[in-house]
This record gives C-alpha cells, sequence and structure tokens, in this order.
C-alpha cells in the first residue's frame, strides 16, 4: 500500500468524522437522528478500512472488521480497541434491525461518547 493511498482513505475518515460531528450538532428530531446514525454507520465502515489500510502500510495484514480493531490496538494506533468494538456492534445494530428504543440508545451513544473518542484519534500521525 502507498502511503498516498493511506493519505487518501485517512482524508476520507476526517471528513465522514466532520459530517458526523456536524450533524450531532444540529440533530433536533427523529428524522435527524436518523441522519446521524447514518453518517455514523459510514464513519465506522471509513474508520476500519482506514486502520486496515495504514496497518497494510506497516506490513500488518487483517480481514475483518473486528481482527483489524484488535491489530490496531496492538499496533499502538488506537488507545481503546473496546470502544471501537463497541461502534462496530452499534452500527452493525443499527444497519440490519430497526428498533426505535435501540435507535435512541445508539444516537446518545454516539452523542456522548463516540464523537468524542473519534475526534481524539491521530491517524495521520500513525503513518
Amino acid at each position: 500500500m502507498k502511503k498516498s493511498d493511506v493519505i487518501q482513505k485517512i482524508n476520507r475518515f476526517e471528513k465522514a468524522l466532520g459530517r458526523l460531528q456536524e450533524a450531532v450538532k444540529v440533530a433536533k428530531d427523529d428524522l435527524d437522528r436518523d441522519g446521524v446514525i447514518q453518517r455514523f454507520e459510514f464513519t465506522v465502515e471509513l474508520l476500519w478500512k482506514t486502520l486496515k489500510a495504514i496497518l497494510s502500510y506497516h506490513g500488518i495484514e487483517c480481514h475483518s472488521p473486528r481482527h483489524c480493531i484488535k491489530e490496531a490496538f496492538k499496533a499502538n494506533l488506537i488507545s481503546d480497541d473496546e470502544i471501537i468494538l463497541d461502534m462496530l456492534e452499534d452500527r452493525n445494530l443499527s444497519s440490519h434491525i430497526y428498533n426505535e428504543e435501540e435507535s435512541k440508545k445508539i444516537f446518545n451513544r454516539i452523542k456522548d461518547v463516540y464523537v468524542d473518542y473519534l475526534s481524539s484519534l491521530n491517524l495521520r500521525e500513525k503513518l
């Protein structure tokens, strides 16, 4: 994997994160909440694929989201693998089963926990 390819993936992740942050700030009704969750799903997908690219650049191969997150933690690319695994679980829940109560819980975790953690990642520094 070329460094320029990894940088492009980081850029895409950062752009998605910015859009997620923006959505969380303005969310005021059910439709906005659903939009936040969709942006979250997209951001989490880009996160694990970006971690996979960084790991590959460093010669570490991984194949599934869970495996890439565990390898990223071992390689000190992320400080907490459990919170990202929680995000992955919430992403899977939100994209496969729609339950309004669960949706509200996921939205609150996105707003209160996940966005701050994602914002603290400095993936560009990990190259």
